[in-house]
Parts: C-alpha cells; structure tokens; sequence
C-alpha cells in the first residue's frame, strides 16, 4: 500500500484535492516532531527505551487499559491471537468486509476464517448470525470497527459469552471512538488492535501498531510475543515473532496523540457537512448509530454508477477509493473455504457500490463544499 500520492499538499486549493494528504498535518508539527526523532537518535534506544514507554503509557490512558505496542496494526491482530494461543484446529469468525489482514492474519495463526455477513445500512458485521456458525471448533470472534464507528458489544459480548467465544476487536480504523455506551475499544474484548498506519487518524511516519489489553496477564504474554516469545533473555517459553516497534514511531506517534481529539473532531464536522449535502439525494450518506461517537477514518458513501462517478471525480481532480472492491470469501487465497458468490449478498453489493470520499482533517470548508457539489452534479 503506497502513500506516495498523498504528500503533496492539497490546503487551500479546490482544483486539486487527493484522498489523503499527510504534509500539512506534519508541517504544522514539524519542530515538535523532528525534535522528538532527534531525542531518539541522540539516545541511541532505537529499539525499545524512553520513548516507547511514554508511548505506551499515554496511549494506555487513552484506553484505561495497558498499550503494547507493535510492528503493524496487522501485526497487533497476528501477536492477539497468538497470545490467546489460537492456532490450527481453530475457528475465527469475522466479516468478509474489512482489510485483508483481519482475515489473513487467522490463517497466518493456523486457524480456519469463518465469515458472516454484514448489516447493510453500517457495513459492520452482523452479531445475530454468529449462532448460526458457531461450533465446537470456534475460538474466537473478531469484530471489526469499520471506517471510524464501533460495533454495538453489548449484545456481541452476550452472544460469545453463550458460545465460549474470544473477542479481539479490529480496532485499527477507530481509535477515538466510542460505542453508544460511552465505551471505547478494548473494554469488552480480550485485546483492540490498532493502526498507526500513516494515514490513519493517528497516524505514524511508517508502519505502527499497539494491543489495547486489560488483562495483566496478557498484557505482560503480548510484550512476550512480541519479542520472540521471550520470557527472559535469550529463554523462549513460546514462538512469538519479531512485532517490536521502533522508538522514532514512538516518539511521532507520541507528540501527535495529543492532537488526536481535535482532528477526530474536525473529521466529524466535515461528515456532517457531507451528510447534510447528499440529504434526499441519490447520495446515500453514512448511517451513524444513535448515541456512539463515530471518528469518521473513512466517509464512505453508497453511489449509484459508483465507477463512473469515482472516474468523474478524477476528472475534476478529486481523489476518491473504494473501501472494499472485492469482499474476503471471494478472494484467490480464501478458495478452499468454499464460499462461492452469493454467500454473503450484503458485503458483495456493499463492494459495488461505497465510494470514499475525502474527510482528513486538514480539508478547508472550501474544499469539502467542492467535493459535494461536484459528486452531487454527477448524479442530477
């Protein structure tokens, strides 16, 4: 996945306006930020040391809970369920909606993916269908906060509850955000795994990622796992894997969390501009569950003619994506699953038609008045 497209900044000007655009952002922070790294260079802890321990003690009260943090965000869901020994033999179910790496980190442990389909009107799974797939095989569930909104858990926590299920939330496109409790990730699964992924809400400068755990014992078994499965030095208890994160991330990621609330909240301001334009059109908007706070990663729309209208939006120099083109259960690799098309009806015609449209928090009011007017010319 390359970002090489977003980095040219885009502030001010309508004529030209990508999907991501990451220099403003960091231009604003510059001194902070370079003066962070050089804190770390000047250390020599590269890996490990002061600045991964402030890192993960501020992101851990961001989640009342204890932050490890990690490689990757797909890393975070690989050392979870690790951890939580799930391995070959085992079944995990998720959505056949999300990123690859929710699905392909399950085989990557050994267990088999089992897919459900998901709600048409918030793209997230359907909790209600686990029972129908469960079985005496089935170790966990992997619900996935997708484009910024949590899952309902409640009813989730209920129902694995039930079947002896593990939740590890996919949380790596919604930190900042709460369910219509007031809850925030990690609070009724075993682990949330996050995303630091450059263009994410929280964004590092390279590949980053944290297990939210409030169990201590798997806390202290994640900074195992992370480090080779290594319970004293050069004494391996486990296999684990090399899911370090280096102190640079770390210092970064540290100096930007204190943003994180006001961007989430321009984010949310401008989906609710959006929103408010594609009222009673042909544009159908996002649907946000009542009462949850909804960090808006993505703006994902459903369009008619949604091919025509992304090439629409590129000829008039807006960037746009489709989040996801092709659902997991019809993917090469997932084939000895034996899904065909057809299975999961709802995340095949979710494929067809969302579109992304532009919702990072440097966007001018200029600019997000630009994208409604040109998307919604396309469909009169």
């Amino acid at each position: 996945m390359s970002v090489m497209n977003t980095t040219k900044s885009s502030a001010g000007n309508t004529s030209s306006i990508p999907m991501f655009e990451i220099l403003t952002q960091y231009q604003s922070l510059r001194a902070e930020i370079e003066t962070a790294i050089r804190g770390v260079l000047e250390s020599t802890e590269y890996i490990g040391g002061k600045a991964l321990k402030e890192f993960e003690h501020n992101l851990g009260l961001q989640f009342n809970g204890r932050a490890v943090a990690v490689s990757s965000g797909t890393d975070a869901i690989l050392a979870s369920l690790m951890a939580l020994n799930i391995g070959r033999g085992d079944k995990v179910i998720t959505t056949p909606f999300t990123f690859f790496a929710t699905a392909g980190c399950v085989s990557r442990a050994g267990a088999t993916p089992v897919f459900v389909d998901i709600d048409p009107t918030t793209f997230l799974m359907r909790t209600d269908a686990i029972s129908a797939v469960a079985d005496s095989q089935s170790k966990a569930v992997i619900p996935v906060h997708l484009f910024g909104q949590m899952c309902e858990m409640d009813g989730l926590a209920e129902l694995c509850g039930k079947h002896n299920l593990m939740i590890v939330e996919d949380a790596a496109q919604c930190i900042g955000a709460k369910d219509s409790r007031g809850r925030v990730p990690g609070e009724l699964g075993r682990a949330a795994c996050l995303s630091f992924y450059p263009t994410k809400n929280l964004g590092a400068a390279g590949d980053a990622g944290a297990v939210i755990a409030r169990d201590p014992t798997l806390a202290s078994r994640l900074e195992q796992t992370r480090q080779h499965g290594e319970t004293s030095r050069y004494h391996h208890a486990f296999v684990g894997g090399n899911f370090r994160l280096d102190g640079i991330q770390c210092a970064v990621l540290n100096v930007k969390l204190k943003y994180l609330d006001s961007w989430n909240n321009r984010r949310r301001q401008i989906a609710v501009y959006y929103s408010s334009r594609f009222k009673n059109t042909d544009v159908i908007a996002p649907v946000e569950i009542p009462g949850t706070h909804h960090v808006y990663h993505q703006y994902v729309v459903r369009v008619p003619r949604r091919d025509a209208a992304k090439e629409y939006l590129q000829k008039h120099g807006i960037g746009s994506a489709i989040y996801y083109p092709r659902p997991l259960h019809l993917q090469e690799c997932f084939e000895d699953l034996g899904y065909k098309e057809g299975a999961f009806p709802v995340a095949e015609q979710a494929c067809r038609e969302v579109l992304a449209l532009p919702v990072f928090p440097e966007l001018t009011d200029a600019q997000i008045q630009h994208v409604a007017d040109t998307l919604l010319a396309f469909h009169q």
